[in-house]
């Protein structure tokens, strides 16, 4: 069963929120990136038959409201945060892709009361490494962002010129919205990468190894900064390889949920 709602982190912030899946099975958050929700609606479908999925849209994104005092990935992070203390949900699994990674790692060094037991980062921005800088990909035009962002960049790429005026304008929309929470440094908070060695739960790292937006050499230094994480990189996918390559990201999720389960199995 899947259901949309809206509800009030704080007066001026309604969250749009989409559940799927069981209510009696374990919750994951699932945070997408840039691109907006449908990125990872492969991924939410997937994992909907074994979990519980709640999958906010960002503020800003498909037209929703962004206060101005909201301006920073940090805002998302908390208000996340609130939202799963404020509705009981507890021994959560949080997974984001790309900007949705960098949410989660937020959310993981916030997370003083343990609500979260996992966390899986796909291609995640977020963090700074030396020598691997972030693609600005604001600087590319749609050709380049194919060609960076995908290993078959002929298939994915989309001439602008073919897009609806109005599926043109709410992109331009949802990449405004980014701009102003994660333009400004970069895609990255400067203080995440040391702050993440107090992050010991159970995590798991994605990438895709034709990722030329964060390449995969950025994602092993992500994974090594983490206390207890470890990375795949997974052939033939670039930034999204839960769309390029699902099965083998998908089975890679699977696996690595069943180890949590097992584990809170064995302490509970």
């Amino acid at each position: 069963m899947t259901s949309t709602r809206t509800v009030s982190s704080h007066p001026d912030l309604p969250l749009t929120l989409t559940e799927a899946g069981s209510a009696d099975a374990r919750p994951v958050l699932v945070l997408h990136g840039g691109g907006g929700p449908a990125t990872v609606a492969g991924l939410v479908e997937h994992l909907a038959r074994g979990s519980r999925v709640i999958t906010p849209v960002h503020p800003g994104w498909q037209g929703t409201p962004r206060p101005a005092w909201f301006t920073g990935v940090d805002d998302l992070a908390v208000t996340y945060l609130h939202h799963l203390h404020e509705h009981g949900l507890r021994d959560i699994v949080v997974i984001g892709s790309s900007l949705g990674g960098w949410i989660a790692a937020e959310m993981a060094v916030r997370d003083t009361a343990g609500l979260i037991s996992g966390l899986v980062l796909i291609d995640a921005v977020g963090v700074h490494v030396d020598g691997e800088p972030i693609r600005d990909f604001f600087t590319l035009d749609a050709r380049g962002v194919a060609d960076h962002a995908w290993h078959d960049s002929d298939r994915y790429f989309v001439d602008p010129k073919t897009v609806p005026a109005g599926q043109l304008a709410a992109r331009q929309s949802d990449m405004s919205a980014l701009r102003a929470l994660a333009g400004d440094p970069y895609m990255h908070d400067p203080k995440l990468l040391r702050r993440l060695a107090r992050v010991r739960i159970p995590s798991l790292l994605l990438w895709g190894a034709s990722d030329r937006i964060v390449t995969p050499a950025y994602g092993t230094a992500y994974a090594a900064a983490f206390g207890n994480a470890r990375l795949h990189v997974i052939p033939e996918a670039g930034h999204l390889p839960h769309i390029e390559q699902p099965e083998a990201t998908f089975t890679l999720i699977d696996a690595y949920l069943r180890n949590i389960n097992n584990m809170s199995h064995r302490t509970s």
